[in-house]
């Protein structure tokens, strides 16, 4: 017989029996909807880790340090004998998959602006790195490699304003505008505080020179990002060290002692997406630096998130098994009723091979149409619970999930899902059917004609 004649001696036998070819693929659409469904629920929950991480920084970001001394082991706290120079940068910054690589300097500043003052994370960056570090200006512009005085705040920096004068201190400021304010900046902390004043009238400590004040003004003002970035100021790293070496000579000079940097406290390398983080990662630790990621977070949720994939997948292949063996019963059954029919298509000389693909080619309809019908099932669920369920998403995170914070679908199907599902449950129709026809193979002619 002809692939035609299968497919359509096929169909005709599929809709001889409506009903239990009806049910039959009902136990298979059951069976491929749960699948579907329980890894959406994972496949969802992977995606909110992802963007839950994501708000706290990129994932292709990789933070370099010297190993033993954490991110502060520039300021001459580690042991360790590899320095984080100039020449450490170059090499790293030739590494296949690196975007951008930076050093950085971190230190603390107090900020003057009228008769408010504030305490700020001053962060020495080389600027030409900014735009691909995803740091986008609300108003203003980014630092340019000619700027000196200019800094670059966080969005939150103008509420983090205080009077020194009132009582009450932080929350009496109004919001600055740091934009259009004529600002100072100084390395000494107690500039401004009300025990300085107290010590400069009573004449304590005349040693101390007046703090010394540098002219700054804002290049411009980042949007928020809701992580570090929105507290902490950016500054030219060239011109931060320059600064940091004059306020060290005035503190030695003054007998008080300062800290002297050796190369930088720490670097940021950005790869060009996440499949390089490890390689670059494993390079970078090669030449004795530490490292660390967003993706060593992000691992640690994707396990809870396989883990219970499993299980859900597990329930969901237990309903496809049931399924199966119901695909089975189907066809044994239909021997039984054909047995007469199998036996005239032997005598006439129909091949045993073809009588094998008819069984299975039967069985694989009933797998296509239940998987297929099952995948449109589940995309109808889906549906349903990313519209109605927005709670279920925490329950199965474990409370690891915000859904006030992390706005996405607890349920995922991508279509490579859909399509491996479909064929998943034709192979198991096919698979079921197998049994079945062997059997009817193995009938005998004769035995099956005389069958009533």
């Amino acid at each position: 017989m002809t692939t035609f004649d299968l497919i359509r001696l096929a169909l005709i036998n599929f809709l001889r029996s409506k009903v239990r070819s009806f049910l039959t693929i009902l136990g298979v659409v059951i069976g491929t909807a749960a699948i579907v469904v329980m890894l959406s629920l994972g496949i969802g929950m992977n995606e909110s880790f992802k963007q839950q991480v994501s708000q706290m920084g990129s994932l292709t970001i990789i933070n370099v340090f010297l190993e033993g001394g954490g991110m502060n082991a520039g300021m001459g706290g580690s042991g360790s004998t590899t320095k984080l120079d100039d020449r450490a940068m170059q090499t790293i910054s030739g590494f296949e998959g690196v975007d951008v690589a930076t050093p950085m300097i971190m230190t603390s500043a107090k900020l003057e602006a009228g008769k408010y003052l504030t305490y700020m994370n001053l962060i020495g960056i080389r600027p030409e790195a900014l735009e691909k570090l995803d740091f986008i200006p609300a108003s203003g512009r980014l630092l340019t490699s000619q700027d000196n005085d200019e800094l670059l705040f966080g969005s939150q920096i103008s509420l983090s304003f205080y009077n020194p004068k009132s009582s009450m201190g932080y929350g009496q400021a109004p919001t600055v505008d740091v934009m259009t304010e004529k600002m100072q900046m100084t390395f000494d902390m107690s500039y401004g505080d009300k025990q300085q004043q107290t010590t400069e009238s009573t004449g304590q400590d005349a040693n101390k020179k007046p703090a010394k004040l540098y002219k700054v003004k804002a290049a411009g003002l980042l949007a928020e990002a809701k992580n570090e970035k929105d507290w902490s100021v950016y500054i030219n790293i060239d011109h931060l060290q320059k600064l940091m070496r004059e306020n060290a000579k005035s503190q030695k000079e003054q007998g008080m002692g300062a800290n002297t940097q050796q190369g930088y406290q720490q670097a940021i390398v950005r790869v060009k997406d996440m499949k390089s983080v490890e390689p670059v990662r494993e390079k970078i630790k090669a030449l004795g630096f530490g490292t660390s990621a967003l993706t060593d977070v992000l691992k640690g949720m994707q396990e809870t998130s396989r883990t219970i994939q499993m299980i859900l997948g597990g329930i969901g292949a237990i309903s496809l098994l049931v399924a199966a063996l119901g695909i089975t019963n189907t066809m044994v059954m239909s021997i039984y009723e054909r047995t007469r029919e199998i036996g005239i298509m032997k005598v006439l000389g129909c091949e045993l091979g073809d009588i094998r693909k008819l069984f299975l080619m039967e069985a694989g309809f009933i797998g296509f149409l239940g998987g297929l019908s099952g995948v449109l099932f589940s995309l109808a669920a889906s549906f349903l619970l990313n519209k109605f369920g927005g709670g279920l998403l925490g329950s199965l995170g474990g409370g690891m999930v915000d859904p006030n914070t992390v706005q996405t679908n607890i349920s995922v199907i991508p279509i490579w899902l859909m399509l491996s599902s479909i064929a998943f449950a034709t192979v198991v129709g096919l698979v079921s059917g197998f049994y079945p026809a062997r059997r009817a193979m193995r009938l005998s002619a004769l035995e099956a004609i005389k069958t009533e």
